[in-house]
């Protein structure tokens, strides 16, 4: 009887540990499934933020390299993309150094926004210039391109132009006609004409200088030249010597020309040097300064 009552007391504690420890399971239980959910929430919170910071990163790296290729031609904003750079770059670097957190991120997405409406401003104006700049440089061509084909039609007229002076000049240029030459022997002031070269010490030369209203009026100097068959010029006078060049002449003749035909006639004595004259063919030439207005022959026996 004792041992039944014992057996019924011991009974209700071991129901009553039971029920504890069901009661501990459920708790543990319920406790490793909010910590296990707890810690993937975690877990995930940080993937997101990590990934924010990512997005962050690059949009800051596009900004910078969105300005490296921008042209920093122009003054007016070669400071402020300068200045661009550097603040989206200190950001950049910043970022990249701080750990992934709320209140960090928070932060850099409001400074991205900032950065990303100057740097829509700073592009725009850039955009604007380079337009403006390539307009210019359309109208830039355009003037060229017209003053070439006004250098080069001024450059024609200026060849035509010169073409009409020379034409003109060649036009106003003296010209003689009938040379006629008359070898004699001069002795007390007679003339003798003869072909004989031994007795020839004397020579007249007749042209006409003909008629040219091109040709300005006034004193003309006419140089006559006769070389004989050795290539001494008959009673060298002296040389006249014009820029580059220079004539050794017989005879000078100043004339007065009016643009009219004009006759002259002059006679040239040989020097001492030049006697007695040797036989062969004698050349005579006309020259007003140094244009060589006619020329013609003659032969000594």
């Amino acid at each position: 009887m004792k041992l039944r009552k014992l057996i019924m007391i011991v009974n209700p504690q071991l129901f009553n540990y039971r029920l504890i420890i069901s009661s501990l399971l459920v708790v543990l239980t319920v406790l490793g499934i909010y910590s296990f959910t707890k810690y993937k929430s975690i877990e995930s919170y940080e993937e997101f933020l990590e990934q924010e910071k990512v997005l962050i990163e690059t949009e800051l790296s596009d900004l910078l390299l969105g300005y490296d290729e921008q042209n920093q031609d122009y003054n007016l904003t070669a400071s402020q993309l300068q200045e661009a750079k550097i603040e989206t770059k200190l950001a950049l670097d910043s970022l990249r150094l701080l750990n992934s957190d709320l209140s960090i991120i928070t932060e850099f997405k409001d400074q991205l926004i900032v950065l990303k409406s100057k740097s829509k401003v700073l592009l725009s104006t850039i955009d604007s210039l380079n337009s403006a700049n390539k307009k210019l440089q359309k109208k830039h061509r355009y003037a060229l391109n017209a003053i070439k084909e006004n250098t080069t039609t001024i450059n024609d007229l200026e060849d035509t132009n010169d073409a009409l002076h020379k034409s003109i000049d060649n036009a106003a240029v003296l010209k003689a006609n009938n040379i006629k030459v008359e070898p004699y022997k001069l002795k007390s002031d007679k003339k003798r004409l003869t072909k004989r070269a031994k007795r020839v010490n004397a020579i007249d030369v007749c042209l006409t200088l003909t008629e040219n209203p091109l040709t300005l009026e006034g004193d003309k100097d006419i140089y006559i030249q006769i070389v004989s068959p050795s290539g001494n010029v008959i009673s060298d006078q002296g040389e006249e010597v014009f820029g580059d060049l220079s004539l050794v002449y017989s005879k000078k003749e100043v004339v007065d020309y009016k643009n009219e035909n004009l006759e002259i006639c002059t006679a040239i004595v040989a020097d001492s040097n030049d006697k007695p004259l040797i036989k062969g063919y004698y050349f005579v030439h006309v020259f007003h300064e140094n244009i060589k207005l006619g020329s013609t022959s003659f032969e000594l026996i």
